[in-house]
């Protein structure tokens, strides 16, 4: 798995430097964006390319969701919306498990990918490295739509309150992610303690590991995802009884659905009107998102403004080396 991390990276950071200048000379707006992509309307996506020999339109649409415990699951779970979305394309849909962040936004940024839902902290990269423009989030019925940052320990644990953590041994997911890891450090000092200064900070390497660790003593207390936990105790992986919620945080916005930013416009259309015609009820996939109806319109300018300034706060830079290990 480090090998196939290592070489995703490298991937990534693969540019040469003839490749670099005629970038350079071609666009002169592109914010943080990696130095292939233009952003000359300013929404903080790459732009569409303008030359009819660079866009995609593939015989077959590869989608990805972001890593789970369980890819396999998943597969069966998206398997109503793969069949929808290849309706409605008039596309062969062929589902990739991906086994990491780095992977995941490696495989958009080389063209192998071209739709994927994306976690909320890594979401920044895919848009800055690998082109990826956000469309679509998973709502309820109202159009409301997002998750919390809860902090959990053993339920007979003496860990009442977040500045309980100092000295103890807490589980963050990865680098990257938002509720396991960015906002924690971003927040937690607020609350008397920061994380690496006053409390051991072990990762774990997803939600599923830090709260099944909790369970199981290895950790004290982990900081993970409400909606990720909430799945998790519907399918029986763990008994709430067994742990306790010590603090939660205001809601941030939940995984971003998005599509390789040189898709042909026609196609890209028609994937949206995939997403936003498709009826969860009745589906794996709405029983496996309680609460969720439909995919709701978004943009990355606003409503990843939040998750923006918490990466900014920790220093955060939208490279291949600040996403390597995830």
């Amino acid at each position: 798995m480090t090998l196939f991390i290592t070489r995703a990276v490298t991937a990534l950071g693969i540019l040469t430097c003839s490749t670099i200048a005629a970038y350079a000379q071609e666009c002169s707006e592109r914010g943080a964006l990696d130095v292939q992509y233009c952003d000359a309307n300013g929404d903080l996506v790459a732009d569409t390319p303008t030359d009819p020999a660079e866009l995609s339109d593939p015989d077959t649409l590869v989608f990805a969701y972001t890593p789970v415990e369980d890819p396999a699951v998943y597969a069966d779970i998206w398997e109503p919306f793969i069949e929808h979305l290849s309706e409605v394309t008039g596309k062969d849909v062929q589902f990739f498990a991906v086994q990491s962040n780095s992977a995941e936004v490696e495989a958009m940024r080389s063209g192998r990918l071209h739709v994927a839902g994306f976690s909320t902290g890594p979401t920044p990269f895919a848009v800055n490295l690998a082109g990826a423009v956000p469309f679509a989030i998973m709502g309820a019925e109202d159009g409301q739509f997002g998750y919390k940052l809860q902090v959990f320990t053993q339920a007979d644990s003496d860990i009442q309150e977040v500045a309980d953590l100092a000295g103890k041994r807490v589980a963050h997911t990865s680098p990257t992610s938002n509720s396991g890891n960015q906002a924690p450090r971003a927040l937690f000092p607020a609350l008397g303690v920061e994380p690496d200064k006053d409390y051991e900070v072990v990762y774990s390497g997803s939600h599923d590991q830090s709260m099944l660790g909790v369970v199981a003593g290895d950790y004290d207390a982990a900081p993970v995802a409400s909606e990720v936990v909430d799945r998790m105790a519907e399918r029986g992986l763990y008994d709430p009884a067994d742990v306790r919620k010590i603090w939660e945080s205001d809601p941030f916005p939940t995984t971003s659905f998005t599509m390789a930013h040189d898709l042909d416009p026609a196609l890209a259309e028609k994937v949206k009107e995939a997403f936003f015609s498709f009826d969860f009820a009745d589906t794996a996939l709405g029983e496996e998102f309680d609460g969720v109806s439909k995919f709701v319109p978004i943009t990355y300018k606003d409503q990843w403004a939040v998750i923006r300034q918490i990466q900014a706060s920790n220093g955060v830079e939208y490279t291949p080396q600040g996403l390597a290990g995830n």
